[in-house]
């Protein structure tokens, strides 16, 4: 598997993703530095890491939006790449218009961070496979911009 991490200014957990990619996959993740215009050829995945991109000073991963690098992992997601946005990933994507929606601050307006129970409502997509069948799964929630609408 040909993966790549998208490092921004203010990404944290970037070198962990590497690191937890590589260690699944055997195989040696690129990191790509967010002013390039261009993916490394072959990737099957690419992931945006947590973090506060840009000091998220605007709206959380509006300005890593706007990146140069992400009108390539546009095209690439268009053509059938696995995408994976981790906490200001996940922002991102959403910003960038390729998920729906937005997130807002917590209703309480605080960081929230504790354990919730998931369902696996599809175990047959390429990030839910590895449940094996497995239906309840507990994940950590930990944001302060968490609230999807």
């Amino acid at each position: 598997m040909s993966a790549a991490v998208i490092v921004f200014p203010g990404s944290n957990c970037d070198r962990d993703c590497k690191v937890a990619v590589e260690r699944s996959t055997g195989e040696q993740v690129e990191m790509v530095w967010h002013q390039e215009t261009e993916l490394p050829a072959g990737l099957d995945l690419i992931v945006l890491p947590g973090g506060f991109s840009y000091g998220d000073y605007l709206r959380c991963g509006a300005m890593a939006a706007l990146s140069p690098i992400m009108q390539a992992v546009k095209k690439a997601a268009d053509d059938g790449v696995a995408v994976v946005g981790i906490c200001n990933g996940f922002q991102i994507l959403c910003e960038a218009g390729m998920l729906p929606g937005a997130l807002l601050k917590n209703a309480g307006l605080k960081y929230v961070c504790k354990p919730v129970g998931l369902t696996v409502a599809n175990g047959q997509t390429r990030f839910t496979s590895g449940y094996q069948g497995q239906r309840e799964v507990i994940m950590t929630q930990g944001n302060g911009d968490g609230n999807y609408f």
